[in-house]
């Protein structure tokens, strides 16, 4: 399942916005009577799922790269007064 067939709009909401349009389909699907009919539903939802869970793996190398970053600048500084 890719996220390509995701349209564009989707793929640019925040993660907060992903999780309400994932809150949003999974109550639509539990109160279908017919899950037969529900089945493109639950394909977007599987879609969304995806692409909520690459945006956290991408935040959460961001904010690993940012924090190496910040130590480094740490360990450089202190290098620099103990010399």
């Amino acid at each position: 399942m890719k996220d390509k067939n995701l349209p564009d709009d989707i793929k640019a909401k925040s993660l907060d916005e992903l999780r309400e349009i994932l809150n949003s389909l999974l109550t639509k699907i539990e109160t279908s009577p017919n899950l037969e009919n529900s089945a493109d539903d639950y394909q977007k939802l599987i879609k969304v799922n995806n692409l909520i869970e690459k945006k956290f793996q991408s935040l959460s190398k961001e904010i690993s790269n940012n924090s190496k970053s910040k130590i480094d600048e740490i360990i450089k500084k202190n290098a620099k007064k103990t010399k």
